[in-house]
């Protein structure tokens, strides 16, 4: 029946399934990433936050992407478990996958917020908090409260991907734009109107949080297609080895990007010390916040990017289950054609429009200093973000084929070897520079890698 349900998956026009998925996809992942943006914003336009708050907010970000690594291993992993089991017309094994990866989400989340509550000191030392006393203050604080609603931010991440796969991508959208909206109303209510500073932010956050959870509980319990009872919550080894590996590349290429940014925070902080104007006090966090705000800008588009593709999943991974490759490999083509062209129109912007983006951020409220290193972080950073683009759909598009060796193997080359490798080694011999350096020489390698990968897709696929 619920293959029956889905197989217009395998019978209408690609172009037109990709739009159908991929937009609700991207809308979901940008309101998500505009959490933190949001966050950062009205901080940095608040006069007594400022670049402090910026700071202190860039040391945080990285830990609620560990959460989010771990939601999206489980959603995603769930989402391409559930798209080939419907394919491959097995049902029951789809509804257990849902039902393990509620009892994961549930577990994993209660237990990453007790590690960051008895260990946030450490944990703030170890992504670059000590950077100045200021900093440090407005870390405590804002990370303190982010992590009381971790296990709400971890379900409605996880059950997203899940709810697409259950056939309804609007929904999936809706719920994740109702929290956001939620948190931008709040936030400049409690930023400056009731004076609440980092806590804030943070409660805006927590709010617009449980928000999308509740709609998301509320879905599960009016699933259409693989709604599970009460015998699919009982953990099963075999299926959630087979998610979790199908999630795997998602989980890595969001924790690579935590350890690719304590490198860059510890290099920063390390540098910044060593420059004759950011060695000084008053500007020491200025690096720190403005390579935050060039992250917040790159979230944006890896948001559209990954949306794209990951919207592509259920289709990729009903139509292998179906055997219909050549489906699969018009889709392949048509996603890397977009992906690329999100790319150039990102590099236009970067390129020419650099003092509105750090406008946007508070830049009125800096010294020059400010400004001048911001502009340069900008070009220099994301200059090749082209071809970061394309290195992220093929990631995703080979974990939909079900190719999680090698979706994984892209991920670690990515985000471990070059980006851990190239931020800890650049600076050694360009200094702050390097840090700015190391995101495009990693990118730039992974996309030769990547080149060959996607050669050989093609090649497959039209063997098979």
């Amino acid at each position: 029946m619920a293959q029956e349900m889905n197989r217009f998956l395998g019978k209408e026009p690609v172009g037109k399934l990709m739009r159908k998925y991929a937009v609700p996809c991207i809308i979901s992942l940008l309101v998500g990433a505009l959490y933190n943006i949001v966050d950062q914003i009205f901080i940095a336009n608040a006069a007594y936050l400022g670049s402090y708050g910026n700071a202190a907010n860039t040391v945080v970000f990285p830990l609620t992407v560990i959460a989010l690594a771990i939601a999206v291993m489980i959603g995603d992993g769930c989402c391409a478990f559930v798209s080939i089991s419907l394919g491959q017309n097995r049902p029951q094994d789809a509804k257990k996958s849902v039902g393990n990866a509620i009892v994961m989400t549930i577990a994993g989340s209660l237990v990453l917020t007790a590690v960051y509550l008895v260990f946030s000191e450490a944990i703030l030392t170890m992504f670059g908090g000590t950077v100045n006393a200021e900093t440090f203050r407005h870390s405590k604080e804002y990370f303190f409260w982010i992590s009381i609603g971790i296990p709400f931010y971890m379900f409605g991440q996880a059950l997203n991907p899940i709810i697409r796969a259950d056939g309804d991508p609007k929904f999936a959208m809706v719920s994740t734009l109702a929290g956001a909206l939620v948190n931008i109303v709040l936030d400049p209510i409690f930023i400056f109107t009731f004076k609440w500073g980092m806590m804030g932010a943070a409660a805006a956050t927590i709010t617009g949080q449980i928000i999308t959870a509740v709609l998301a509980v509320w879905y599960i319990l009016h699933m259409k297609l693989i709604k599970p009872g009460s015998g699919d919550f009982t953990p099963d080894r075999v299926i959630i080895r087979k998610s979790l590996m199908l999630g795997m590349t998602s989980f890595l290429s969001q924790i690579s990007l935590v350890a690719a940014m304590a490198a860059i925070n510890n290099m920063i902080r390390k540098y910044s010390a060593l420059d004759p104007v950011f060695g000084q006090e008053q500007y020491a966090q200025i690096p720190m916040a403005v390579v935050g705000i060039v992250m917040k800008f790159f979230q944006i588009v890896i948001s559209i990017v990954v949306g794209m593709a990951a919207g592509c999943i259920p289709i990729v991974g009903f139509n292998m289950g179906a055997g219909l490759r050549p489906r699969v490999e018009e889709l392949f083509t048509k996603l890397l054609a977009a992906e690329a062209a999100v790319g150039f129109t990102a590099l236009i912007i970067i390129e020419f429009l650099p003092n509105q983006l750090i406008g946007i951020f508070g830049a009125a409220n800096e010294s020059v200093y400010y400004t001048d290193f911001a502009i340069k972080a900008f070009r220099i950073y994301l200059c090749m973000i082209v071809f970061a683009c394309i290195n992220k759909a093929c990631f995703i598009f080979l974990q939909a084929m079900g190719k999680a060796a090698a979706s994984t193997f892209l991920s670690l080359i990515r985000e471990v070897i070059f980006g851990v490798g190239f931020a800890l080694l650049l600076p050694v011999w360009f200094g702050l520079d390097g840090v700015l350096y190391s995101m495009p020489v990693s990118d730039f390698l992974t996309f030769l890698v990547s080149a060959v990968m996607i050669r050989q897709t093609y090649k497959e696929l039209r063997i098979m």
